[in-house]
């Protein structure tokens, strides 16, 4: 599945410049790119003029979602998921997924922004923060200027692209809206099942799919859904 890393910072701290420089920066070098935004206002229209999702639009995401208390845009009721799950629920297929807020989110590392010194540092209140990006002398850990987008997409390039396998086949496993870490032995066994139940029917599933994948490269990716129930707590 494509890295998550989440930009964040108190409001007006500059998150959406520095967010969409970095991913037209990460565009210029051939990566696909998906953002999703989180925001605590209703009623929003997605990509009118001077909005957040339009400039990200405009420097050329492949993909963006925005996640409000009203609505998902990629159109929909929200999700009671968890950022992981929705990246790997929707953008599989991206090369990196970058967010914007989302602070609490656990598992995803951060990029905290911070303009001025109002306002205390997310880094020691919030879990994740691999790095900070702010306009003022900041002594420990690893540091950015609030401008150095090409620093930053270096840094990303480097720590979460470069040793990516492509083309393998992954798995996650999400459960009541909370993507939950599989260690590989289990990935691995999971993925060798799938095959092993869907091998007996590789003839008709190709015969079926054969005019849906008609003119697709780079052959396709295979979704199983289980909707399985939980034992209620203290089940002995």
């Amino acid at each position: 599945m494509p890295p998550v890393i989440s930009f964040i910072g108190w409001h007006n701290s500059g998150k959406t410049t520095l967010t969409s420089q970095v991913v037209a920066q990460l565009k210029d070098r051939g990566y696909t790119v998906a953002v999703i935004k989180s925001t605590k206002e209703t009623g929003i229209e997605i990509d009118q003029p001077q909005t957040d999702t339009a400039t990200y639009r405009r420097v050329g995401a492949d993909s963006v979602a925005l996640l409000a208390p009203d609505q998902l845009i990629i159109r929909g009721k929200p999700p009671m998921i968890d950022l992981l799950a929705l990246a790997h629920r929707y953008f599989f297929d991206m090369d990196i997924v970058i967010a914007e807020g989302f602070k609490y989110a656990a598992g995803v590392p951060k990029i905290e922004v911070r303009r001025g010194e109002e306002s205390p540092l997310l880094r020691d209140e919030v879990d994740g923060v691999v790095a900070v990006a702010t306009d003022r002398p900041l002594a420990d850990g690893i540091v950015f200027a609030i401008d150095q987008s090409r620093e930053i997409a270096d840094f990303l390039e480097g720590r979460f692209l470069r040793d990516r396998k492509a083309h393998t086949a992954e798995i996650s496993l999400t459960i009541n809206g909370a993507c939950i870490p599989l260690p590989e032995p289990i990935r691995s066994q999971l993925a060798t099942t799938v095959h092993a139940l869907l091998a007996p029917l590789q003839p008709s599933l190709h015969s079926g799919l054969e005019a849906h994948l008609n003119g697709v490269q780079g052959g396709g990716t295979i979704e199983l859904t289980i909707h399985y129930p939980l034992p209620p707590e203290n089940t002995p």
